[in-house]
């Protein structure tokens, strides 16, 4: 019974020291408003799920964490100058994202003052690829491990079938669409054709217009490289349309926050692919990922989504960086993550050193029938996980990775 309190005491001591130290912040560059909001707000709360264990486990070298916040609105003019500010603020790393023009032109800022950069949910290739630099790391996957994943799964199930592709005119969208084309083997424009739709400004016509494209073509696919209240808006016109019942729909990155805002019976039977659902813990029999699931939803009355899961984990790989590295400074930082293989909320996960890429299990997921999700206490239990690929199976390689770097006049080595 002594040691036990004077082990309390001690940790209580700790605690004391780090809350009397001056703060570490850390700089979270997310959409509170606009097409992305929800995925956000998801962020913003793991982020602060992550930094109060944390601090209540001592800080990091002693100091506690704070969290300082900017609105990017899903603008990468917007997101520039949140660096700033937020590097200004004395911010030590900076996170977030929900659109890869955002995290790719925020990264790139960030660097200017020698901070990383880490993107939660940034999916183009272009992120790490032709625009990966030194001070990027991508902790979800990119648009080719998606599209890999969801491609090998379309091809066993749905084989020779006529596709039609809706796309974001951005850089997500474009990777992804050209991603998917050449694992579906849907190249041929003319049997499998698509419509660009403005990004972040499209219109209700805009949709509109493209859907009723899709209708008379004789697509049995519909492929729709939407993201956010984008896709949402998109598939409550595809229901009133009738495609819901007529085509399979594909959504390659979907969310549990599009499903909710939509409605599961909408989006029952989409097909889509994510970085990691609140069921993966108990598939991947992972401890600490349970937990999260459970600390989660104590806290905030529902289960996290993927992008809750990036920013917490994001928070807790920098950390676990510093405390390997005993430094805050970046250059240390990188040397630490490079190469770094760990498990936390899922299985095993690597940061690759070449491209920053963390390299994973991606998860090909299909929404469930609204009566099944209203079973669940917090309705939402969304998604059938109906297959996985393995990193081994999923990362482009090296050579794919030089190809793209050439392609786009871009040094083969991250600078």
């Amino acid at each position: 019974m002594k040691k036990l309190t004077a082990t309390l005491a001690l940790w209580a001591g700790m605690t004391a020291v780090a809350q009397a130290a001056e703060p570490i912040i850390l700089g979270l560059n997310y959409p509170r408003t606009g097409h992305y909001k929800e995925e956000g707000l998801a962020q913003m709360r793991g982020a602060l799920l992550a930094i109060d264990e944390l601090n209540q486990r001592g800080g990091v070298l002693g100091r506690p964490l704070a969290l300082a916040t900017k609105d990017t609105a899903s603008r990468p003019e917007k997101a520039v100058r949140n660096v700033d500010l937020l590097a200004a603020s004395g911010a030590k790393m900076l996170f977030g994202g929900a659109s890869s023009a955002v995290a790719i032109a925020a990264s790139k800022q960030a660097a200017q003052h020698s901070l990383l950069y880490f993107g939660t949910l940034t999916y183009s290739n272009d992120t790490t690829g032709k625009d990966g630099h030194r001070y990027m790391f991508r902790e979800c996957n990119n648009a080719w491990m998606s599209a890999r994943a969801l491609g090998l799964y379309l091809n066993k199930h749905l084989p020779e079938q006529n596709f039609f592709y809706i796309t974001a005119d951005y850089t997500w969208g474009n990777t992804t669409e050209s991603s998917l084309r050449q694992n579906t083997g849907s190249l041929d424009s003319s049997k499998h054709p698509g419509v660009k739709v403005p990004f972040p400004d499209a219109r209700q016509k805009d949709y509109q217009q493209a859907l009723e494209q899709a209708a008379s073509s004789n697509a049995q696919v519909l492929v729709l490289v939407l993201f956010g209240e984008d896709l949402v808006r998109a598939m409550r016109l595809a229901d009133k349309l009738g495609l819901t019942k007529r085509m399979q729909i594909v959504a390659p990155n979907l969310t549990q926050h599009v499903v909710e805002q939509a409605g599961p019976g909408i989006m029952e039977g989409v097909l889509g692919t994510e970085p990691w659902t609140w069921r993966v813990p108990e598939l991947e029999d992972s401890a600490a990922g349970k937990d999260f699931v459970k600390n989660f939803a104590q806290r905030y009355e529902m289960y996290p989504s993927s992008s809750a899961a990036s920013a917490y984990s994001i928070v807790y790989q920098w950390a676990d960086a510093v405390q390997r590295s005993r430094s805050l400074d970046s250059e240390a930082l990188i040397a630490a993550l490079e190469n770094h293989s760990y498990t936390l909320l899922k299985d095993r996960q690597t940061w690759r050193a070449f491209d920053h890429q963390n390299a994973q299990t991606v998860y090909v997921v299909q929404v469930k029938s609204r009566n099944e999700v209203m079973l669940d206490p917090f309705k939402q239990d969304f998604f059938n996980i109906v297959d996985r690929l393995d990193q081994s199976q999923a990362v482009p390689s090296l050579e794919d990775w030089r190809a793209e770097r050439t392609a786009a006049g871009q040094p083969l080595t991250l600078q």
